[in-house]
């Protein structure tokens, strides 16, 4: 199994830690919030969402004057995670105290009954906290007004579920609370993309939300025992379960994520792969027949417990209770699921996630790898591995099997980008005179032309950009392949995915937000930013032209020199040599190719044979050039003829120049119709 990414943390224990009202870091940052009447709250997996909505709605409670809460989760078992706490103990104001008649996440009444309790509540002057699923709140809406939520916080858990789509009814309430009631809404997420295929949100309502982030970097540096993530990927020809055993180590807590009965990879009868992923584990010695839960004897003579979420008979019920009292690490060893364990699913224990078969939603492999990534005492080491058919030329279904691999990389690839340390960029023109910056800071020099609030909104959603353009396979493909040219890159690829998602931006203004993401891209997928004591010993520093390095150079302590200079300088790596974060320029960022490590990786994984397959397929895929890109290569062409005195040639070994020839022939063919058309008209 080949990793494309291994990310080591500093345990410091920060994100765990608890302020004097009992709240996590990322609960503290969010309640700084609580005035806010629309707040969206993006953090990862088991950073504590629940109990920050506990928080927050308790405070508009008592102290905004809001009268109920009502919590919304995409399925009843994740409703556990809203149930009675007492957060009195730790210092809060007030406990969270759910009336058991308006907890409608039991199993027990049916759908209808469930609505009318909705509705009973709203109207009930002594009822204060309701908890239901997504489905509840979207019936028991259509059953009342827009007004009658009136005084009413709102909030949706899993915000994700939610989209601008048409056809998305949860999408249309929230559209239809926020026109016609006064409501308080909360939405939260650990893996918001408005690169998915619909945005969550249309633009203008967006804006009208107050954002709250809270990185996996800050998450993961932040716990106390988990030292490393990796994220890799295996390839298999055959059938998946002949591949198993490659990468299934039955030491390891682990779930198994076996593929959609739809996709290439699926054996269409899942029920017999869960038979041979048993028989991979070992020897079935028992089933439980009040649990569900299986006993498996593995290879070493270890005794496992096994659960099976796959199978959809009334037992699995069963399972999922067995699951949600799970206490102790003995209790589980592994599960096997389809469809579920994906969200709001809390097995702390568990150290690795098996997924078989490409994902076609960054959104969805969030939350798969934030099944592993929870700190627990005695993990150290937490994994995700796709397992994926490797493509084979005589398949006549190659293209397909080499864009499910693309997609599935892609994922990797963006995982690299949120793992990593995050950059914050800020205009030099609203630094105050002796303003220290902050550490992993970016400035950006607009003292000629004043970075806009377009451009800084834009960078403050820096992972939306970045997440649709690694869903773009025409920037992917030749990327991963080892075909791609970081300059054609940033003039090109990135400033037409900026333009697409924020249209009323003008040229100068886009052409800065894709320095800013092409730069973001790079310096993620090379380690991030690195703290001057993290420099590895004798580190090649790169100081530009014309440029003046600042301060004494670092030097590790020693016993001779009894300690070293205090300093607080960052630093990139780029092509092996480190370069102060303050000394970053246009030049140097177009030198980074964001996506070497995708390519050095997938020339390792597979055969050259199988490498040159999948780079002909990527040439067979590219798009031609479009009107669109055309019209957005024009003043490139334009300024490339005034500082040549040339046109762009199609022949030329340089990628940019090549791409802006074949604009500028589209461009030129398209006038030669239109006058040829109106010759004829005439």
């Amino acid at each position: 199994m080949a990793n494309l990414l291994t990310v080591n943390y500093k345990q410091t224990g920060k994100s765990a830690n608890l302020n004097e009202m009992g709240m996590r870091e990322m609960q503290a940052r969010a309640f700084e919030y609580r005035n806010a009447q629309y707040l969206l709250l993006k953090a990862p997996p088991a950073s504590g969402k629940s109990r920050a909505l506990m928080f927050l709605g308790l405070d508009k409670l008592h102290h905004q004057g809001i009268k109920k809460v009502i919590v919304a989760v995409p399925e009843m078992s994740i409703g556990a995670s809203f149930r009675n706490t007492r957060l009195s103990e730790f210092g809060f104001f007030a406990d969270w105290v759910v009336d058991a008649g308006y907890n409608l996440c039991v199993p027990g009444a049916n759908e209808e009954g469930k609505v009318n309790t909705f509705v009973r509540f709203m109207s009930d002057p002594a009822a204060q906290i309701l908890v239901c699923t997504h489905a509840t709140l979207r019936f028991a809406y259509q059953k009342l007004t827009p007004s009658a939520f009136n005084d009413t916080v709102v909030a949706i858990d899993e915000f994700h579920h939610t989209s601008a789509d048409e056809e998305n009814r949860l999408g249309e309430l929230i559209d239809g609370l926020m026109k016609g009631s006064n409501a308080h809404i909360i939405a939260m997420t650990g893996s918001y993309f408005r690169g998915d295929a619909v945005p969550i949100l249309l633009p203008e309502d967006e804006e009208k939300f107050t954002q709250v982030t809270y990185s996996y970097y800050e998450q993961l540096n932040g716990y106390r025992y988990l030292k490393s993530l990796g994220i890799g990927y295996h390839f298999y020809t055959g059938r998946y379960l002949d591949a198993l055993h490659e990468v299934l180590d039955t030491t390891k807590k682990t779930i198994i994520h076996i593929p959609n009965v739809n996709s290439v990879e699926s054996t269409k009868d899942k029920y017999s792969e869960v038979d041979h992923i048993l028989d991979v584990i070992g020897t079935v010695v028992d089933r439980d027949m009040k649990t569900g839960i299986i006993t498996v004897k593995d290879k070493s003579g270890r005794l496992l417990k096994v659960a099976d979420l796959v199978d959809d008979n009334p037992m699995r019920v069963e399972v999922q209770n067995y699951l949600r009292n799970v206490s102790k690490a003995e209790d589980m060893d592994i599960i096997i699921a389809l469809g579920m364990a994906k969200e709001g699913f809390d097995w702390p224990w568990c150290e690795h996630v098996l997924t078989v078969g490409y994902r076609s939603s960054l959104t969805e492999i969030v939350q798969i790898i934030g099944r592993a990534t929870r700190d627990c005492e005695g993990k150290t080491h937490a994994q995700f591995t796709n397992l994926i058919a490797q493509p084979d030329a005589n398949d006549k279904d190659v293209r397909v099997s080499v864009n499910n691999m693309l997609k599935a990389i892609t994922v990797s690839l963006l995982m690299e980008q949120v793992l990593a340390p995050s950059i914050k960029f800020k205009p030099r023109s609203r630094m105050e005179p002796g303003e220290k910056v902050e550490p992993g800071t970016v400035l950006i020099d607009d003292t000629t032309a004043p970075v806009s609030e377009k451009v800084m909104k834009a960078l403050e959603n820096i992972d939306n950009i970045k997440a649709a353009i690694l869903q773009k396979p025409e920037v992917v493909a030749p990327a991963v392949t080892g075909e791609v040219d970081s300059e054609v890159l940033g003039q090109v690829e990135i400033p037409k995915i900026v333009e697409t998602l924020y249209p009323d931006m003008d040229e100068h203004e886009v052409q800065t937000v894709a320095e800013a993401v092409q730069l973001s891209l790079g310096v993620q997928a090379t380690g991030g930013v690195i703290d001057e004591a993290d420099l590895p010993e004798g580190a090649d520093i790169f100081v530009p032209p014309g440029v003046k390095e600042t301060g004494e150079p670092y030097q590790k302590p020693t016993e001779e020199t009894g300690g070293a200079p205090k300093l607080n300088r960052k630093f990139v790596l780029i092509d092996k040599k480190f370069v102060n974060i303050e000394h970053l320029n246009v030049d140097l960022i177009r030198q980074i190719n964001p996506f070497q490590g995708a390519y050095e990786i997938l020339s390792k994984a597979v055969t050259p044979a199988v490498l040159k397959t999948i780079q002909d397929t990527v040439v067979a895929m590219r798009s031609n050039m479009s009107e669109e890109e055309a019209i957005i290569l024009w003043p490139r062409i334009q300024n490339f003829r005034k500082d040549k005195g040339r046109e762009p040639s199609v022949t030329s070994g340089d990628p940019y120049e090549k791409r802006l020839a074949e604009g500028l022939a589209y461009l030129k063919r398209k006038a030669q119709e239109r006058k040829a058309a109106q010759v004829s008209m005439s």
